[in-house]
């Protein structure tokens, strides 16, 4: 149970502000954009693939990479406040440090690639999305997050992005598919190939 001044708190805050209803939106550290600005699309395509990997969790079986999607979820959520943040010094300042991913979270998801691996059949074909639940679930995921790297690649060319969120989205993706594929050969599903 909450605290009653955290009780308070919550409960007087209201989901609508009816300050987007002109369609703009405030980032964080002040300012605003419209919400098709390529800054909100990237967090929005960021949001978008944590919200699948929400899904993918909760997908047959369900303890599955839970621990490790879990850690990747609070990193999305990481990345998508820096996005929304235009500024590095109120960034850092929000953040605490000047690295939005540290390089030992993209290391984490290089061995969690690296070890699913090593249970699979070497790749001799395309692999589709689909088979079991959990791997379709995972395969969504995948293609969501290859769209927030495309979105966040645009963001770059524009404004400056950290780079580590770059390789992070990237990494990423590739522990998605490597995930799939671990689902189906878990549940002695064969990969659909092309």
């Amino acid at each position: 149970m909450n605290p009653p001044y955290l009780r308070h708190t919550l409960a007087s805050v209201k989901i609508y502000t009816r300050t987007g209803d002109q369609g703009e939106t405030s980032l964080m550290g002040g300012g605003r954009v419209a919400k098709d600005h390529v800054r909100v699309a990237a967090y929005g395509d960021v949001d978008e693939t944590n919200a699948f990997l929400g899904l993918a969790r909760v997908t047959a079986p369900v303890d599955f990479a839970d621990d490790l999607l879990g850690r990747v979820q609070r990193d999305l959520f990481a990345i998508g406040g820096a996005l929304a943040t235009p500024e590095p010094a109120r960034l850092q300042e929000a953040q605490r440090s000047k690295v939005v991913v540290p390089a030992a979270r993209i290391a984490a998801l290089e061995q969690a690639i690296d070890a699913a691996d090593l249970e699979l059949p070497p790749l001799t074909a395309f692999v589709l999305p689909g088979g079991s639940p959990k791997a379709a679930a995972l395969h969504v995921a995948r293609t969501v997050c290859r769209r927030a790297e495309r979105s966040v690649v645009h963001l770059s060319h524009l404004e400056h992005v950290p780079d580590e969120v770059l390789v992070y989205l990237n990494r990423l993706s590739d522990l998605l598919f490597t995930l799939a594929r671990q689902a189906n050969h878990r549940e002695g599903r064969q990969d659909v190939t092309w």
